[in-house]
């Protein structure tokens, strides 16, 4: 799941990863599964976000990449004006049954995130959590986050750690899956050096705090069935994988759960550590 941008032209080369390809790729890996059983687990850090925003009562709110809508539904619940964007349409469908479960106004639109379909300087807000950090061109991304936040507004981001729990994981995939050559790891987005210089430009202020989502489930094992079942990435991982190669994948994960692990009990207890970022808009 490392990403890349391109240096010159369109054709790729050895240095140079085809971002469509890589984007289709990645939107089969994301439409796998049912990556809304994990994202619920999240919701609290759409929560965090909107709480570190200020976000209002009223305000114009983008989310980007949204999955099954936590920062969409934190927003909603606060009664601002939502538009939650995806480009995986099951992902939308599920935060679609949420809302309506809720009873929360919010405008569903299937979007890339690359190129969102708004005009510029519409929204007061623009949010994204563990999303836009997985796409394959950042500097375009970035700079589509920017574009849509009026003067003043404000940009705020959730994003995994190259050092944290899920960047370790991503790390481990990708020794086993090695990914493109000359690609960006989606965790540089977790650092504050790549976010001053996507964003330092249209910025008025950045703001960078390390924050700590804790995963809980039963088991290692129940840990693994749940990841490997439903979140893309890791399913297609082990799609692809047979054999000695998956036995050793799966060894090398449930060591590294174990590595972080703080329960006692027999159960999972796992801190992952992420960056929320608050931009305001120069």
């Amino acid at each position: 799941m490392a990403i890349s941008t391109p240096v010159n032209g369109d054709t790729p080369t050895a240095a140079q990863p085809d971002l469509a390809a890589l984007k289709t790729r990645q939107q089969g890996a994301w439409a796998s599964g049912d990556y809304a059983v994990v994202g619920t687990t999240l919701q609290i850090v759409g929560e965090q976000l909107c709480e570190s925003l200020d976000v209002r009562a009223g305000q114009k709110v983008l989310d980007v990449a949204a999955g099954n809508g936590n920062a969409s539904l934190a927003a909603a619940r606060r009664y601002c004006e939502v538009v939650s964007t995806d480009y995986v349409p099951a992902l939308l469908a599920r935060a679609r049954e949420r809302a309506a479960a809720e009873r929360l106004n919010i405008e569903f639109r299937e979007a890339d995130a690359e190129a969102l379909p708004f005009q510029d300087a519409t929204f007061d807000a623009v949010l994204s959590t563990f999303g836009v950090m997985f796409t394959p061109d950042q500097d375009k991304a970035a700079t589509e986050l920017a574009r849509v936040c009026r003067p003043g507004g404000k940009i705020g981001l959730a994003n995994w750690t190259p050092e944290g729990f899920i960047g370790q994981i991503f790390r481990t995939l990708g020794k086993h899956l090695p990914p493109p050559a000359g690609v960006r790891s989606p965790a540089l987005w977790g650092t504050q050096g790549r976010i001053e210089e996507m964003f330092g430009a249209q910025a008025a202020s950045i703001q960078c705090e390390t924050r700590t989502f804790t995963f809980r489930y039963r088991s290692p094992e129940h840990f693994m069935h749940v990841f490997k079942t439903y979140y893309g990435p890791m399913h297609k991982a082990f799609c692809a994988l047979e054999g000695e190669a998956r036995t050793a994948l799966q060894q090398n994960l449930v060591g590294q759960i174990e590595r972080f692990n703080r329960a006692e009990d027999g159960g999972v207890v796992v801190p992952s550590e992420y960056l929320e970022v608050v931009i305001t808009r120069r």
